[in-house]
């Protein structure tokens, strides 16, 4: 049988998701646990690998076992066998044609970063750093033009793997909530390093280093040389992907009234 988990972590002292030999991955600590529970060895396939010390609220897997288990086992029983800063949060049973990976139809993620003079202490795992202050408004407004379907070369790590650079962004926003400034971004799916790339870039709007127009500038030229500095991962989380409803996964990683024809 086929399983879907909802997967939540603090990436820190983690290598990032895929499994490495030579430092701690969130996938080998995931399947480590789940193979204790299925009493055979389990491989999983994720939503969408992340990178060294990103988080993720819900990354979603699948895995194929011969195991009969409830859904609580698999989600206290692995759990249990888990590193504190990791947790099952739901398991589904779906069809054998689910895939974590393909059947996704958006993925989300948010970036936060604190925005005052002082550097963060109790919160620095989850968030970065800006002392400068910066005009939430403005960064809002040069990220609409990264909507559509379009060529992100610009936001594209040097060591992506991608086949093409061409990505849909459904939705963006930039708002300010106390000293903090939240940036979310959903798209069909990311380039390596997108999205932190993108804030760099946006970062550079905020401080007024840039015009409102640099955003629209960079995408139709395409140069990564000129676009803003990556971000630092921790204040990177992979919120979770979309699916559709048919596959009766949790609301929070449905799309509404969306079917998988």
């Amino acid at each position: 049988m086929r399983v879907a988990l909802g997967i939540e972590y603090d990436g820190t002292d983690y290598f990032g998701w895929q499994r490495l030999s030579h430092g701690p991955s969130l996938q080998a600590a995931v399947e480590e646990a789940l193979s204790f529970v299925a009493d055979h060895r389990v491989e999983v396939t994720c939503a969408g690998r992340t990178d060294a010390g990103v988080h993720a609220r819900t990354q979603v897997v699948h895995f194929d076992t011969s195991a009969d288990r409830e859904s609580r086992a698999w989600v206290l029983g692995a759990t249990t066998r888990l590193p504190r800063a990791i947790a099952v949060l739901w398991a589904r049973p779906v069809p054998g044609d689910f895939h974590a990976r393909f059947s996704a139809r958006t993925r989300r993620y948010r970036y936060a970063l604190l925005n005052r003079p002082v550097r963060p202490a109790l919160d620095a795992r989850f968030v970065a750093w800006e002392r400068v202050p910066l005009d939430a408004g403005a960064m809002h407004q040069a990220a609409q033009a990264l909507l559509g379907e379009q060529d992100f070369s610009a936001f594209r790590a040097v060591s992506c793997q991608a086949s093409h650079a061409r990505r849909n962004v459904t939705a963006v926003s930039v708002r300010r909530d106390g000293e903090h400034v939240i940036v979310e971004i959903e798209a069909n799916a990311f380039l390596h390093h997108m999205v932190r790339n993108i804030v760099g870039s946006l970062l550079e709007i905020g401080r007024a280093e840039r015009p409102l127009e640099w955003i629209a500038q960079l995408l139709a030229g395409r140069d990564r040389n000129i676009a803003g500095a990556t971000a630092p991962p921790q204040g990177l989380t992979f919120i979770g992907p979309r699916y559709a409803s048919e596959w009766r996964l949790p609301p929070e990683v449905s799309l509404v009234g969306a079917t998988t024809g």
